[in-house]
């Protein structure tokens, strides 16, 4: 015998929804809807979809510049004739905050000493953070005339040409990785300043992260 499947399906609760995501959290999004609520939780769903769809070029963007940094760092000391990797090397001008990093990085890579660690595992261990502040102005006479040298691409070798995307990049990246909003933001731009760091470093990257980007798939279905 069988059972007569439903013939209604009960109504979203609209209000447990927004508990559970807190009231404080939506307000923005009420606020923008003027209160109402199915159309601010459409807007909460699609500012979810944004946040997944730039963090795919992000994250592309975020490996690419950090070995593109390494290398160079990696060529400075060679050409100083520095057999000791950079992170590790006083003699690079890093600062107090990059050093902590580090030694934080190292810790995270595993327990081995900084001489055993792989490499590989340190660098992948320090965050969108360190390398956006290797591109601060506090090293702009000290390693960007090195550092310059991962963006052959730029229109020019002035630090800000580098820094300020990369500035704004780190800020988007910090908001979407705490789920905060960003629909209010200007994407276009954000999306632009992606594929703009990556095109100073190699326009094949910039390509072949555009052309798997949902960005504007999901910015074009804005509630």
């Amino acid at each position: 015998m069988h059972s007569t499947p439903p013939t209604s399906i009960e109504p979203l609760d609209s209000k447990a929804v927004i508990e559970l995501i807190s009231p404080d959290r939506l307000n923005p999004y009420l606020t923008a809807c003027a209160g109402d609520s199915t159309a601010a939780l459409a807007l909460y769903r699609w500012n979810s979809d944004l946040a997944a769809a730039f963090f795919g070029p992000l994250g592309h963007l975020e490996i690419m510049l950090r070995n593109a940094l390494d290398a160079r760092l990696v060529a400075r000391q060679q050409r100083r004739g520095r057999a000791t990797e950079w992170y590790v090397d006083r003699q690079v001008p890093l600062s107090g905050k990059a050093r902590g990093d580090i030694a934080l990085a190292q810790e995270r890579a595993g327990r081995g000493s900084a001489a055993t660690t792989p490499r590989g595992k340190v660098i992948a261990e320090l965050s969108f953070g360190f390398w956006r502040f290797l591109l601060a102005r506090q090293y702009r006479d000290s390693l960007w005339p090195d550092l310059a040298g991962a963006f052959p691409y730029a229109p020019n070798r002035a630090l800000t040409t580098v820094e300020d995307p990369v500035k704004r990049l780190h800020k988007f990246r910090n908001r979407i990785a705490h789920h905060e909003g960003i629909w209010h933001l200007p994407l276009e731009a954000r999306r632009d300043d992606i594929q703009t760091v990556l095109g100073f470093i190699a326009p094949a990257a910039a390509t072949w992260v555009s052309d798997a980007s949902r960005v504007d798939d999901v910015l074009a279905r804005r509630p």
